[in-house]
């Protein structure tokens, strides 16, 4: 068995696990699920192959602590994530003869650049010191505008930033089929997922755990990331033995997506795919952009600003008829740059060109075709 896994060339993998399998009954934690995948786990690291655990289910895990209150409540959620999370991770640690640490971030942690490589620096520090991260994300202190918001797309951030091989999506369904399974019959498994395209995404239909944020569409949201990245990403059924036996043989017990033959750079993946555009920068649908120009846009060139940002923060530049040209860095806030976009005067539009630093940072990522 060990020979099969070094047939498959992991080095290093991210699973993720949803709160389907952590608390399917949402009465506390249960290890029905967990066992098989724990076993993967143990047998991988035992082969030389290095796992980090993104884990859902802290929610799922203390909603029962929490009688007669409204569960829709997000302050009652936060509150059964801080309850859940303990006992989550108590889960876990029973499953496993070997040291654990809990990892829990916010989208801040990653959006920002050296906190994201810092997130980096210590998933990098427990695996080499043979310790397994278990990473979720902190919904005790998480807001809407600094939530990730699944763990699907979470699992594949953590992935890039552990430089990861293979990731694994814990899935309730075999993988990606042509429909959803539940409801059409005549479906078929899709094994293997060269090019992620509109027609993928209109195959993935809606969540389908009620304890779960997570649903088909979301995986491959997080596949696309992750590919992009380098990392070659398997959707599978978690809540069944063999698949992990599969895997372990080097075998796909569900959905593969390729990843790409020429990866993103890393810079360049990680504002396209993990960080979040805190406002928008609107150009005319005339705009060309100039790559080769030491200024991406002008002054003159702006049209409309949209949203609260501070200097050094990613935006989106876009056309007015809503065409997505790049994510960037903006050297100015929001509310000079409303001021600067709002003027008739030329010359003020030139004196800033002129004698300042260009509105947008060097670094860019295109999102036009």
């Amino acid at each position: 068995m060990q020979q099969n896994l070094k047939n498959i060339g992991w080095k290093r993998i991210v699973i993720k696990v949803g709160s389907a399998l952590i608390a399917p009954h949402r009465d506390g934690c249960s290890s029905q699920y967990l066992l098989s995948i724990a076993n993967f786990i143990v047998r991988c690291r035992a082969s030389g192959i290095q796992v980090v655990l993104v884990s859902s289910g802290s929610v799922a895990a203390g909603a029962h602590l929490f009688n007669n209150v409204d569960n829709s409540s997000m302050i009652v959620k936060k509150a059964m994530a801080a309850a859940g999370q303990s006992e989550m991770m108590a889960t876990w640690d029973r499953l496993f003869d070997f040291n654990t640490a809990q990892v829990l971030l916010t989208h801040a942690d990653l959006r920002n650049r050296d906190r994201f490589e810092s997130v980096r620096d210590t998933l990098t520090a427990l695996l080499h010191n043979d310790i397994l991260p278990i990473v979720n994300e902190n919904d005790t202190v998480t807001t809407d505008k600094l939530k990730v918001g699944d763990n699907d797309n979470l699992s594949a951030m953590v992935a890039s930033a552990a430089y990861a091989d293979a990731l694994i999506i814990c899935s309730d369904i075999d993988g990606l089929y042509t429909a959803n399974p539940h409801e059409d019959k005549s479906a078929t498994l899709i094994p293997d997922v060269m090019r992620i395209d509109p027609e993928i995404y209109a195959m993935a239909g809606g969540a389908t755990s009620d304890v779960g944020t997570g649903g088909m569409k979301t995986k491959v949201q997080a596949a696309e990331k992750a590919v992009s990245h380098g990392i070659n990403t398997y959707i599978v059924n978690g809540f069944s033995e063999a698949t992990f036996n599969t895997l372990l043989q080097g075998g796909n017990p569900g959905t593969l997506f390729h990843a790409i033959e020429t990866p993103m750079q890393d810079q360049s993946h990680w504002m396209k795919h993990t960080t979040k555009a805190q406002g928008e920068l609107v150009v005319e649908d005339t705009f060309a952009m100039q790559k080769q120009s030491d200024d991406l846009i002008t002054p003159q060139d702006l049209v409309n600003v949209i949203g609260d940002f501070s200097a050094g923060e990613v935006v989106l530049l876009r056309k007015e008829n809503g065409d997505k040209l790049a994510k960037v860095k903006s050297n100015y806030s929001s509310c000079l740059l409303n001021f600067v976009a709002e003027q008739d005067n030329d010359a003020l539009s030139e004196k800033l060109h002129d004698s300042a630093a260009p509105i947008l940072s060097e670094q860019y990522v295109s999102l036009s075709n």
